[in-house]
C-alpha cells in the first residue's frame, strides 16, 4: 500500500502539464510568499529600532533647547542692577506713608513692564517681585492671587536661595492667569552685591508655548504623545493640555530615564523614549504606538495582499494556459507523426513560436517539405526565390538600422547627460523589440508609426531645436497592417542627408486612406516631407530606374528605398510601393501606397 501511494506522488509521474503547473508554485509562488512575510516582519522591527536609536537624541536635543531658553529667563534678575533707582526702592526698609509706597509700586512696576514685557521675551507671561511684604508685579493679562501678605510664600528678603534657580509649578503656589494658560514659575533671588544681603525674590512666570514649539521642531506626528515632568512625575508639560499638572504614576515602572523600550504587544505595542535632563532633574517623555509608524506599512502590507492574489490567480490561469499550449502541440505532432507513418504527406504543424517545441515543429515541417520536394522536384520555385529576396532585404535593413540607433545614443552618453540617455536606451529597447523580437511579416500600422517616431525621439535628444517632427493620422488605423520596416528607412534618409545642409529640419509624416487607381480599391497612404536639401532631376531619375530593376538581393543601398519598394512589391504586388516627389534646395516627398490589410487578409 505505502509503495504505491510512492508511485502516485512520484514526481516524474505526472503528466507534463501538471509538471509546469507544480513547477511554477514551488519556484514562484511559495517564494514571493515567503519574501513577502520577512519583508514586513524585518521592515516593522527596523522601524522599531530606529525609534529606539534616535529619538531618545532627539529628545535630549529637545531638553538642550528647553534649558537654554530657561538660562535666558533666569537672567531677568541681572537687568535690575542696571537701573540704581530699581535697587534704592528695593534697599528701602520702611515708608512713612501709603502715598510713597504707591509712587515705589508704580515706579517698579513700570519698569518691569518696559523691560520684561514689552522689549523682552514674548513667552514671558508676567513678572512678580516680593521684597519685605511689598509685591511688584507686572503681566501680560489678568492674574488673581500671589498677595504679599500671604503667609503661605516666603518674603524675599528672607529666603535663601544660595544663588540658585528655583522652579515653582502651578500646584505650588496661589496664583492663576485669566486666560488659564499653563505656565511654570522661575524664582531666584536679587541680592545686594553692596551689602550683601538679599534685598528680593523675582518670579518670573513663562508660558509653556516655547516648550511646545520646541517639541514640535523634533517630532510633527499628532499621533505621538510628548511630555515633560519632574523626577516626582508630576507633569509640566504634556500635547494633552488636561494633563498639565497631574501625576505620571507610570514613572516607576520605566526601566531606563535615557533611552527607549516598548510596552504592550502586538496591536497595542507601544513605543517609549525618554531623556533625563541633569540640570532640572526633568524628563521628557515620548510615546507612540507602533502601529502608527507602521500604518503606511500596513496599507502596503493589505494593498500587497490583494495585489499578490490577484496576481497568483492571474498567473495560475496563465500558467495553466501556457501548459495546455505547450502540451498541445506535441500531441499534434504525435498525432502528425502517425499520419505521415501512414503515407499522409500532405500535413503541416503551424506553430509560430521560437522555442524548443516551435523549432521542433519547424524541423518536422522541413523534413515532410523535403519529402514532398522529392517527389515534386518543382515545386513553387518562383515563389521561394522571392522569399530567398525578402529575406535577403530584411537582413541588410536591420545591421544598418542598429549602427545609426546606437551612433545617436553613443554620442548622447560622450556629452554625460544621463537622464537623456536613458531615454535613448528606452527608446532603442522598444525598437529592437519591434525590429527584431517579432519575426512577423506584417505588423499593425500603430506600431508602424510608433516605431518611426521613437527614432525621431532619438534623433530629436541628439540634434535638439535642429530637428522637428509631427506625425498626423487622418484615418482609422486600429486594426490594419502594414509590412513591417518600411517607415524608419526612410525616416533615415531624411534625417541623414537634411541635417548634412540644413541647420534646421523639420519632418512631417501623414497616414490617410485613399482611393487607389492602380489597385482599384482602398489604399493606405503614408506621406514623409521634409524641408531638407531635395533631389535633383538626374538622381531622382536614377533612384526611380532602380526601383524597376528585376534583381534587389546584390544591391549595395542598405536602407535605401529601393529596398523598401522591393519588399512592398514581392509581398503586396507590383501596383503598390513608393514615389518620389522632389525639388533640388526646397525639399523631399516620398509617398508609400499599400492596402488596406484587414487581420485576415496578411499572408
Amino acid at each position: 500500500m505505502i509503495f504505491k501511494w510512492r508511485e502516485r506522488l512520484c514526481f516524474w509521474k505526472y503528466r507534463f502539464s501538471a509538471k509546469l503547473i507544480l513547477v511554477y508554485f514551488v519556484l514562484t509562488v511559495i517564494p514571493m510568499s515567503l519574501l513577502g512575510v520577512l519583508s514586513y516582519w524585518q521592515y516593522t522591527k527596523s522601524i522599531e529600532e530606529q525609534i529606539g536609536e534616535y529619538m531618545p537624541r532627539f529628545l535630549s536635543q529637545a531638553n538642550s533647547s528647553i534649558n537654554m531658553h530657561m538660562r535666558e529667563f533666569t537672567e531677568f534678575p541681572s537687568l535690575m542692577f542696571n537701573s540704581d533707582s530699581m535697587m534704592a526702592i528695593l534697599r528701602r526698609d520702611a515708608y512713612q506713608n501709603q502715598s510713597a509706597l504707591n509712587k515705589d509700586q508704580y515706579a517698579v512696576n513700570s519698569y518691569l513692564a518696559r523691560t520684561y514685557l514689552n522689549t523682552g521675551n514674548p513667552d514671558v507671561l508676567g513678572v512678580f517681585i516680593l521684597s519685605k511684604n511689598r509685591l511688584f508685579s507686572s503681566t501680560r493679562v489678568k492674574y488673581s492671587g500671589l498677595y504679599a501678605e500671604d503667609s503661605t510664600l516666603p518674603y524675599g528678603q528672607n529666603l535663601d536661595l544660595r544663588g540658585e534657580v528655583r522652579i515653582i509649578l502651578p500646584s505650588e503656589i496661589n496664583l492663576s492667569f485669566e486666560t488659564k494658560e499653563p505656565f511654570l514659575l522661575i524664582m531666584q533671588q536679587i541680592n545686594d552685591a553692596d551689602n550683601r544681603r538679599s534685598l528680593a525674590t523675582m518670579l518670573v512666570a513663562v508660558k509653556l508655548n516655547f516648550i511646545d514649539g520646541i517639541l514640535r521642531e523634533f517630532e510633527s506626528n499628532n499621533k505621538a504623545d510628548l511630555w515633560l515632568m519632574n523626577g516626582e512625575g508630576e507633569i509640566i508639560y504634556h500635547t494633552n493640555q488636561e494633563l498639565i499638572g497631574k501625576r505620571d504614576n507610570s514613572i516607576t515602572k520605566y526601566p531606563v530615564w535615557n533611552g527607549s523600550f516598548r510596552k504592550g504587544k502586538g496591536a497595542g505595542t507601544i513605543i517609549y523614549s525618554l531623556s533625563q535632563d541633569d540640570a532640572y532633574n526633568w524628563i521628557l517623555v515620548h510615546s507612540i504606538p507602533l502601529r502608527y509608524l507602521t500604518e503606511r506599512t500596513d496599507f502596503v502590507r493589505n494593498v500587497t495582499i490583494v495585489v499578490f492574489v490577484c496576481f497568483v490567480l492571474i498567473t495560475s490561469v496563465i500558467s495553466i494556459v501556457f501548459a495546455l499550449r505547450v502540451t498541445r502541440p506535441i500531441k499534434t505532432l504525435s498525432k502528425l507523426m502517425k499520419d505521415v507513418e501512414m503515407g499522409k504527406l500532405q500535413v503541416d504543424l503551424r506553430l509560430r513560436s521560437e522555442d524548443e517545441i516551435g523549432m521542433l515543429a519547424r524541423s518536422f515541417n522541413s523534413m515532410v517539405a523535403t519529402i514532398r520536394e522529392l517527389i515534386e522536384n518543382n515545386f513553387d520555385i518562383k515563389i521561394r526565390q522571392k522569399e530567398a529576396e525578402l529575406y535577403a532585404l530584411q537582413s541588410q535593413i536591420n545591421p544598418h538600422f542598429l549602427y545609426n540607433t546606437l551612433e545617436t545614443i553613443n554620442m548622447a552618453v560622450e556629452e554625460g547627460r544621463s537622464n537623456m540617455v536613458v531615454n535613448m536606451v528606452t527608446l532603442l529597447g522598444k525598437m529592437l523589440r519591434f525590429s527584431v523580437g517579432n519575426k512577423s511579416k506584417f505588423v499593425s500600422i500603430t506600431d508602424e508609426v510608433r516605431h518611426a517616431g521613437n527614432y525621431l525621439t532619438i534623433q530629436q535628444f541628439r540634434f535638439k531645436d535642429r530637428l522637428t517632427f509631427e506625425i498626423v493620422i487622418k484615418t482609422d488605423i486600429e486594426r490594419l497592417y502594414t509590412p513591417k520596416f518600411i517607415l524608419q528607412p526612410i525616416v533615415e534618409n531624411a534625417v541623414k542627408y537634411g541635417l548634412e545642409s540644413r541647420k534646421a529640419l523639420d519632418i512631417r509624416i501623414g497616414v490617410t486612406r485613399e482611393f487607389g487607381a492602380r489597385s482599384g480599391r482602398e489604399d493606405i497612404v503614408f506621406r514623409i516631407r521634409d524641408n531638407g536639401p531635395g533631389i535633383d532631376h538626374d538622381r531622382l531619375k536614377q533612384m526611380e530606374d532602380s526601383f524597376h530593376s528585376e534583381s534587389v538581393i546584390h544591391k549595395d543601398s542598405g536602407f535605401g528605398l529601393s529596398n523598401v519598394n522591393a519588399r512592398i512589391a514581392i509581398m503586396l504586388g507590383e501596383e503598390y510601393g513608393i514615389q518620389l516627389h522632389s525639388i533640388d534646395g526646397i525639399g523631399t516627398e516620398v509617398t508609400i501606397r499599400i492596402p488596406a490589410i484587414g487581420p485576415g487578409e496578411m499572408k
